[in-house]
Protein backbone atom coordinates (compact mmCIF):
# COMPACT_ATOMS: atom_id res chain seq x y z
CA UNK A 1 0.00 0.00 0.00
CA UNK A 2 1.50 3.49 -0.86
CA UNK A 3 1.82 6.08 1.66
CA UNK A 4 -0.97 8.05 0.68
CA UNK A 5 -3.13 5.39 0.39
CA UNK A 6 -2.79 4.99 3.75
CA UNK A 7 -3.20 8.40 4.84
CA UNK A 8 -6.31 8.87 2.85
CA UNK A 9 -7.97 5.29 4.48
CA UNK A 10 -6.26 6.44 8.11
CA UNK A 11 -7.79 10.36 7.47
CA UNK A 12 -11.11 8.18 6.26
CA UNK A 13 -11.43 6.32 9.41
CA UNK A 14 -10.40 9.16 11.91
CA UNK A 15 -13.28 10.71 10.06
CA UNK A 16 -15.76 7.77 10.74
CA UNK A 17 -14.63 7.96 14.49
CA UNK A 18 -15.62 11.81 15.11
CA UNK A 19 -18.99 10.85 13.69
CA UNK A 20 -19.69 8.07 16.49
CA UNK A 21 -18.44 10.80 18.78
CA UNK A 22 -14.73 8.83 19.83
CA UNK A 23 -13.22 12.30 18.35
CA UNK A 24 -16.22 14.64 20.32
CA UNK A 25 -14.99 18.30 21.18
CA UNK A 26 -12.19 18.41 18.35
CA UNK A 27 -12.40 20.59 15.55
CA UNK A 28 -12.46 19.26 12.29
CA UNK A 29 -11.18 22.46 10.07
CA UNK A 30 -8.91 24.83 10.92
CA UNK A 31 -5.04 26.06 9.71
CA UNK A 32 -2.05 26.69 12.06
CA UNK A 33 -3.15 30.32 11.58
CA UNK A 34 -6.43 30.34 12.20
CA UNK A 35 -5.22 28.48 15.44
CA UNK A 36 -3.01 31.20 16.88
CA UNK A 37 0.28 28.96 16.00
CA UNK A 38 3.23 30.36 14.54
CA UNK A 39 5.55 27.80 13.66
CA UNK A 40 8.28 29.25 14.36
CA UNK A 41 7.83 30.30 17.52
CA UNK A 42 7.91 27.36 20.73
CA UNK A 43 4.67 26.37 21.10
CA UNK A 44 4.57 23.08 22.52
CA UNK A 45 4.15 21.11 26.16
CA UNK A 46 6.23 18.33 26.68
CA UNK A 47 4.74 15.97 29.59
CA UNK A 48 7.15 13.35 29.08
CA UNK A 49 10.45 15.20 29.47
CA UNK A 50 13.30 13.65 32.32
CA UNK A 51 15.73 15.12 34.15
CA UNK A 52 18.55 14.19 36.79
CA UNK A 53 19.17 16.04 39.84
CA UNK A 54 22.70 15.70 40.60
CA UNK A 55 22.44 14.38 43.93
CA UNK A 56 19.56 11.95 42.87
CA UNK A 57 22.72 10.63 40.34
CA UNK A 58 25.50 10.94 43.19
CA UNK A 59 23.26 8.39 45.73
CA UNK A 60 22.25 6.18 42.95
CA UNK A 61 26.19 5.36 41.57
CA UNK A 62 27.63 5.33 45.58
CA UNK A 63 24.49 3.47 46.87
CA UNK A 64 23.32 1.33 44.20
CA UNK A 65 25.73 0.82 41.54
CA UNK A 66 23.41 2.55 38.80
CA UNK A 67 24.24 5.29 36.25
CA UNK A 68 22.12 7.62 34.91
CA UNK A 69 21.39 8.94 31.93
CA UNK A 70 23.54 12.04 31.02
CA UNK A 71 21.79 15.30 31.51
CA UNK A 72 21.83 19.01 32.27
CA UNK A 73 19.36 21.63 31.61
CA UNK A 74 21.29 23.09 28.30
CA UNK A 75 20.51 19.61 26.93
CA UNK A 76 16.92 19.90 27.41
CA UNK A 77 16.82 23.81 26.44
CA UNK A 78 18.79 23.20 23.27
CA UNK A 79 16.57 20.79 21.86
CA UNK A 80 13.53 22.05 23.15
CA UNK A 81 14.55 25.63 20.76
CA UNK A 82 14.86 23.31 18.15
CA UNK A 83 11.90 21.35 17.96
CA UNK A 84 9.60 24.03 19.14
CA UNK A 85 8.72 23.43 22.74
CA UNK A 86 7.56 26.14 24.91
CA UNK A 87 7.54 23.95 27.89
CA UNK A 88 9.01 20.73 29.38
CA UNK A 89 7.25 19.31 32.96
CA UNK A 90 10.15 17.35 34.30
CA UNK A 91 9.94 13.97 35.75
CA UNK A 92 12.62 12.23 37.42
CA UNK A 93 14.52 9.16 35.09
CA UNK A 94 13.97 6.01 36.19
CA UNK A 95 13.68 3.93 38.99
CA UNK A 96 12.86 6.49 40.96
CA UNK A 97 13.29 6.95 44.28
CA UNK A 98 12.10 3.97 46.26
CA UNK A 99 15.03 1.08 47.19
CA UNK A 100 13.83 -0.57 50.43
CA UNK A 101 15.00 2.31 52.90
CA UNK A 102 12.21 4.39 54.44
CA UNK A 103 14.98 7.58 54.88
CA UNK A 104 16.40 7.31 51.93
CA UNK A 105 13.62 6.82 49.87
CA UNK A 106 11.95 10.45 51.70
CA UNK A 107 15.43 12.39 51.18
CA UNK A 108 15.68 11.70 47.52
CA UNK A 109 12.16 12.50 46.70
CA UNK A 110 12.84 15.72 48.45
CA UNK A 111 16.03 16.53 47.07
CA UNK A 112 14.86 16.02 43.51
CA UNK A 113 11.68 18.01 44.16
CA UNK A 114 13.26 20.69 45.35
CA UNK A 115 15.87 20.51 42.20
CA UNK A 116 12.89 20.02 39.70
CA UNK A 117 11.72 23.14 41.35
CA UNK A 118 14.40 25.28 41.14
CA UNK A 119 15.08 23.96 37.64
CA UNK A 120 11.08 26.02 36.77
CA UNK A 121 12.36 29.36 39.04
CA UNK A 122 15.67 29.57 36.74
CA UNK A 123 14.36 29.29 33.53
CA UNK A 124 10.86 30.63 34.03
CA UNK A 125 7.94 29.48 31.65
CA UNK A 126 10.26 26.57 30.34
CA UNK A 127 9.89 24.18 33.18
CA UNK A 128 7.45 22.69 35.22
CA UNK A 129 7.45 19.57 37.35
CA UNK A 130 5.97 16.27 37.61
CA UNK A 131 7.43 15.68 41.93
CA UNK A 132 8.45 12.12 42.50
CA UNK A 133 6.88 10.77 45.69
CA UNK A 134 8.39 7.72 47.85
CA UNK A 135 6.42 5.30 47.23
CA UNK A 136 5.18 2.31 48.87
CA UNK A 137 6.11 4.94 51.90
CA UNK A 138 2.77 5.75 52.72
CA UNK A 139 3.60 8.55 55.12
CA UNK A 140 6.11 9.64 53.63
CA UNK A 141 4.10 10.23 50.27
CA UNK A 142 1.33 12.19 52.04
CA UNK A 143 3.75 14.64 53.76
CA UNK A 144 5.72 14.99 50.27
CA UNK A 145 2.46 15.79 48.44
CA UNK A 146 1.44 18.78 50.51
CA UNK A 147 4.79 19.98 50.44
CA UNK A 148 4.96 19.73 46.64
CA UNK A 149 1.52 21.12 46.28
CA UNK A 150 1.45 23.94 48.59
CA UNK A 151 4.96 24.54 48.83
CA UNK A 152 6.81 23.91 45.16
CA UNK A 153 3.41 24.62 43.40
CA UNK A 154 4.38 21.45 40.96
CA UNK A 155 1.90 20.42 38.47
CA UNK A 156 1.50 17.07 39.13
CA UNK A 157 3.38 13.90 40.13
CA UNK A 158 5.14 10.46 38.69
CA UNK A 159 4.53 6.96 39.52
CA UNK A 160 6.56 4.09 38.41
CA UNK A 161 4.26 1.53 36.75
CA UNK A 162 5.12 -0.55 40.62
CA UNK A 163 6.53 -0.67 43.60
CA UNK A 164 7.86 -3.88 45.16
CA UNK A 165 5.81 -5.99 42.60
CA UNK A 166 2.88 -4.07 43.55
CA UNK A 167 1.22 -2.46 40.34
CA UNK A 168 -1.04 0.98 41.19
CA UNK A 169 -4.43 -0.13 41.18
CA UNK A 170 -3.31 -2.56 44.27
CA UNK A 171 -5.05 -1.28 47.18
CA UNK A 172 -2.11 -0.34 49.56
CA UNK A 173 -1.25 2.71 47.91
CA UNK A 174 -5.21 3.68 48.19
CA UNK A 175 -4.72 6.03 51.52
CA UNK A 176 -1.96 8.11 48.91
CA UNK A 177 -4.47 8.33 45.66
CA UNK A 178 -7.37 9.58 48.89
CA UNK A 179 -5.39 12.57 49.12
CA UNK A 180 -4.70 13.01 45.29
CA UNK A 181 -7.94 12.71 44.42
CA UNK A 182 -9.38 15.46 46.71
CA UNK A 183 -6.70 17.65 45.52
CA UNK A 184 -7.56 17.03 41.71
CA UNK A 185 -4.44 15.72 41.12
CA UNK A 186 -2.70 14.92 37.62
CA UNK A 187 -0.16 11.70 38.13
CA UNK A 188 1.66 10.98 35.23
CA UNK A 189 2.84 7.38 34.97
CA UNK A 190 6.69 5.82 33.51
CA UNK A 191 7.14 2.09 33.11
CA UNK A 192 9.72 0.17 34.98
CA UNK A 193 10.47 -3.72 33.87
CA UNK A 194 8.83 -5.87 35.29
CA UNK A 195 10.92 -8.78 37.73
CA UNK A 196 9.37 -11.69 35.84
CA UNK A 197 10.36 -9.99 32.52
CA UNK A 198 14.28 -9.20 32.60
CA UNK A 199 16.32 -10.89 29.67
CA UNK A 200 13.44 -12.40 27.70
CA UNK A 201 14.74 -11.81 24.37
CA UNK A 202 18.34 -12.33 23.59
CA UNK A 203 19.69 -9.45 22.12
CA UNK A 204 16.94 -6.81 22.73
CA UNK A 205 17.05 -4.67 25.96
CA UNK A 206 13.94 -5.05 28.25
CA UNK A 207 12.64 -1.89 27.28
CA UNK A 208 11.91 -1.94 23.56
CA UNK A 209 8.87 -4.57 24.81
CA UNK A 210 8.39 -4.53 28.67
CA UNK A 211 7.95 -1.08 29.15
CA UNK A 212 4.94 -0.76 26.56
CA UNK A 213 3.58 -4.01 28.61
CA UNK A 214 4.42 -2.68 32.21
CA UNK A 215 2.46 0.04 31.27
CA UNK A 216 -0.36 -2.02 30.17
CA UNK A 217 -0.34 -3.77 33.37
CA UNK A 218 -0.25 -1.12 35.41
CA UNK A 219 -3.35 1.02 33.39
CA UNK A 220 -4.95 -2.76 34.38
CA UNK A 221 -4.55 -2.95 37.10
CA UNK A 222 -5.80 0.70 38.36
CA UNK A 223 -9.41 -0.12 35.89
CA UNK A 224 -9.67 -3.57 37.36
CA UNK A 225 -9.17 -3.41 40.96
CA UNK A 226 -11.63 -0.01 41.01
CA UNK A 227 -9.10 2.51 41.60
CA UNK A 228 -9.85 4.42 38.81
CA UNK A 229 -13.54 4.69 39.21
CA UNK A 230 -13.05 5.06 43.59
CA UNK A 231 -11.08 8.10 42.34
CA UNK A 232 -12.68 9.29 39.85
CA UNK A 233 -11.19 13.34 40.16
CA UNK A 234 -7.07 12.26 39.60
CA UNK A 235 -6.21 12.70 35.95
CA UNK A 236 -4.02 9.60 34.85
CA UNK A 237 -1.18 10.05 31.86
CA UNK A 238 -0.03 7.01 30.38
CA UNK A 239 3.60 6.64 28.65
CA UNK A 240 3.89 5.69 24.56
CA UNK A 241 0.12 6.07 24.17
CA UNK A 242 -0.85 3.52 26.63
CA UNK A 243 1.54 0.57 25.14
CA UNK A 244 -0.22 -2.31 24.21
CA UNK A 245 -3.26 -1.24 25.56
CA UNK A 246 -5.02 -0.24 22.68
CA UNK A 247 -4.97 -3.46 21.29
CA UNK A 248 -6.02 -5.27 24.05
CA UNK A 249 -9.21 -3.49 24.07
CA UNK A 250 -10.99 -7.10 22.97
CA UNK A 251 -9.59 -9.05 25.93
CA UNK A 252 -10.58 -5.93 28.42
CA UNK A 253 -14.19 -6.05 27.23
CA UNK A 254 -14.15 -9.81 27.34
CA UNK A 255 -12.88 -9.81 31.25
CA UNK A 256 -15.38 -6.74 31.62
CA UNK A 257 -18.45 -9.23 30.25
CA UNK A 258 -17.61 -12.13 32.48
CA UNK A 259 -16.52 -11.46 35.63
CA UNK A 260 -19.04 -11.54 37.78
CA UNK A 261 -18.14 -9.30 40.20
CA UNK A 262 -16.96 -6.54 38.11
CA UNK A 263 -19.49 -4.04 38.42
CA UNK A 264 -18.75 -2.95 41.97
CA UNK A 265 -15.16 -2.13 40.72
CA UNK A 266 -15.76 -0.80 37.29
CA UNK A 267 -19.33 0.38 37.37
CA UNK A 268 -18.90 2.76 34.28
CA UNK A 269 -17.17 -0.25 31.53
CA UNK A 270 -14.04 -0.40 30.50
CA UNK A 271 -14.60 2.11 27.21
CA UNK A 272 -15.80 4.38 29.84
CA UNK A 273 -12.23 4.30 31.86
CA UNK A 274 -10.04 4.21 28.42
CA UNK A 275 -11.68 7.49 27.28
CA UNK A 276 -11.30 9.67 30.19
CA UNK A 277 -7.54 8.21 30.48
CA UNK A 278 -4.67 10.86 29.27
CA UNK A 279 -2.15 9.29 26.93
CA UNK A 280 1.49 11.29 25.97
CA UNK A 281 2.83 10.86 22.30
CA UNK A 282 6.38 9.49 22.93
CA UNK A 283 7.49 6.43 21.30
CA UNK A 284 3.55 5.86 20.70
CA UNK A 285 3.38 8.19 17.41
CA UNK A 286 3.81 5.83 14.40
CA UNK A 287 0.79 4.98 12.75
CA UNK A 288 -0.43 1.51 13.99
CA UNK A 289 -0.41 3.51 17.57
CA UNK A 290 -1.79 5.96 16.24
CA UNK A 291 -4.70 4.02 14.88
CA UNK A 292 -5.35 1.68 17.66
CA UNK A 293 -5.79 4.16 20.23
CA UNK A 294 -8.00 6.18 18.08
CA UNK A 295 -10.74 3.85 18.74
CA UNK A 296 -10.12 3.44 22.44
CA UNK A 297 -9.54 7.60 23.01
CA UNK A 298 -10.72 11.46 21.46
CA UNK A 299 -7.62 13.05 21.07
CA UNK A 300 -8.58 15.55 23.36
CA UNK A 301 -7.03 12.86 25.72
CA UNK A 302 -3.57 12.92 23.77
CA UNK A 303 -0.42 14.86 24.87
CA UNK A 304 2.47 15.90 23.30
CA UNK A 305 5.53 13.78 24.94
CA UNK A 306 9.40 13.56 23.35
CA UNK A 307 10.78 10.94 26.30
CA UNK A 308 13.93 13.30 26.46
CA UNK A 309 17.07 12.72 26.33
CA UNK A 310 16.34 8.97 25.14
CA UNK A 311 14.47 10.30 22.46
CA UNK A 312 14.43 13.96 20.44
CA UNK A 313 11.40 16.12 19.78
CA UNK A 314 12.09 16.19 16.28
CA UNK A 315 11.33 12.39 16.23
CA UNK A 316 7.58 13.48 17.62
CA UNK A 317 6.96 16.49 15.72
CA UNK A 318 7.99 14.59 12.21
CA UNK A 319 5.33 11.40 12.77
CA UNK A 320 2.87 13.53 14.02
CA UNK A 321 2.95 16.09 11.05
CA UNK A 322 3.17 12.67 8.91
CA UNK A 323 -0.15 11.13 10.25
CA UNK A 324 -3.82 13.18 9.32
CA UNK A 325 -4.50 15.18 12.21
CA UNK A 326 -6.47 18.41 11.49
CA UNK A 327 -4.32 21.69 11.95
CA UNK A 328 -6.82 21.96 15.25
CA UNK A 329 -6.16 18.50 16.01
CA UNK A 330 -2.44 18.67 16.28
CA UNK A 331 -2.77 21.94 18.30
CA UNK A 332 -4.77 20.60 20.57
CA UNK A 333 -2.10 17.71 21.03
CA UNK A 334 0.72 20.22 20.93
CA UNK A 335 -0.20 22.56 23.58
CA UNK A 336 -4.24 23.06 23.76
CA UNK A 337 -4.78 19.71 25.69
CA UNK A 338 -1.84 19.91 28.45
CA UNK A 339 -3.53 23.41 29.21
CA UNK A 340 -6.76 22.24 29.90
CA UNK A 341 -6.10 19.88 31.95
CA UNK A 342 -2.71 22.13 33.72
CA UNK A 343 -4.73 25.76 33.50
CA UNK A 344 -1.78 26.59 35.81
CA UNK A 345 0.72 26.26 33.04
CA UNK A 346 -1.04 29.16 31.11
CA UNK A 347 0.35 31.33 34.07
Amino acid sequence: MSIDTHRRRALAGLAALGSTGLLAGCETTGTSAAAGTDPARPHRIDVHHHMVAPSYAADLLKNSGIRTVRWSPQQSLEDMDRSGIALSLTSLVQPAVWFGDVARGRRLARESNEYAATLARDYPGRFGTFATLPLPDTEGSLAEIAYVLDVLKVEGFCLMTSYNGRYLGDPAFWPVYEELNRRKAVIYTHPLTAACCRNVVPGLPDSAIEYATDTTRTLASVMFTGAAARFPDIRWIWSHSGGTAPFLLSRFIREEQFQKDIKPRLPNGVRHELAKFYYDMAQGNHPGALDALARVAPVSQYLYGTDFPYRLGKEVNDALAAYPFTAAQRRAIDRDNALRLMPTLKA
